[in-house]
């Protein structure tokens, strides 16, 4: 399926179903993409989480309903998934920045957060280095830990606590163990809040796993691969976000569900010229 066509039916179904009991991972199946390629694409072209859409849409419409209807306030947290009045106002004043009774008021403003439509815009004509390799199935030792949605690899949370858990890795001395060549997107949970990320290289045997770390193995694939050149995180950051937002929607690939990894050469990180690669799971269209 076209990546914009599985945005776009994933924003489709989200529309249909903000009265209801909705799951990343059911929004994940309904566009037939995995959780980790819909929710790292989708912040790389709206800068939000799924999750912080879906809330942003639920408190709009909740917004007008309190303003336009003689609805209670009770009736419309449960409607739009709030378990409590307390928490429906909590999230309604931080989106609002009035409280529930408040925006039953005339006259009182209120934020609307309009609905997405994913679109391709065509800009520039920059060079984007890849290439197609095909590669069997193999074994990596990894330094594993969860991350929440919010700092997934591609986003502005990534900045801090995927970079913060490299420099625990090297504190710790974990690279005498295992050689850090790998960063490694594991899977996402199935309520879409957390996700596997972990740090490590490939292991041909893999017999002897050092405490604490796991070993996983990545499946036979055709991966895309792009060059990044840059001092990181910034490089692989950019470059996540261009594959997403300009080689995806025009590309005769698309993504399949399983790992995906950065790949790190030997050189200076910070270094303007230091080289990476992203390999991303495809298969042609």
């Amino acid at each position: 399926m076209d990546w914009v066509e599985t945005l776009n039916r994933a924003l489709d179904y989200i529309e249909s179903n903000l009265q209801e009991t909705m799951t990343c991972a059911m929004i994940a199946d309904h566009a037939y993409i995995s959780n980790a390629h819909l929710q790292r694409g989708f912040y790389s072209l709206t800068g939000l989480t799924v999750s912080e859409y879906v809330r942003n849409r639920r408190l709009t419409l909740a917004g007008h309903e309190l303003s336009t209807e003689n609805a209670k306030v009770i009736d419309v947290a449960l409607k739009y998934g709030y378990e409590t009045p307390e928490s429906f106002s909590k999230a309604f004043s931080r989106f609002h920045d009035v409280t529930p009774s408040q925006a039953k008021r005339k006259g009182v403003n209120l934020k609307s957060f309009n609905r997405l439509t994913v679109k391709i815009i065509m800009e520039g004509g920059s060079v984007m280095d890849y290439r197609i390799e095909k590669k069997e199935a193999f074994n990596v030792v990894v330094k594993a830990k969860l991350f929440n949605e919010n700092n997934s690899v591609s986003d502005d949370g990534g900045t801090n606590e995927i970079p913060a858990f490299w420099d625990e890795y090297f504190a710790r001395g974990l690279g005498e163990k295992v050689s850090p060549d790998l960063g490694v997107c594991g899977e996402v949970m199935p309520e879409c809040k957390t996700f596997k990320y972990g740090i490590g290289g490939v292991e041909e045997k893999a017999d002897k796993i050092p405490d604490g770390f796991e070993k996983w193995t990545i499946p036979a694939n055709t991966w895309a691969v792009f060059k990044c050149v840059g001092a990181m995180p910034d490089a692989i950051q950019k470059m996540w976000k261009r594959i997403y937002g300009e080689w995806l929607p025009q590309a005769s690939y698309e993504l399949v569900p399983s790992y995906d990894f950065e790949y790190y050469t030997e050189g200076d990180v910070n270094s303007p010229d230091y080289i990476s690669e992203i390999w991303v799971p495809v298969k042609e269209k």
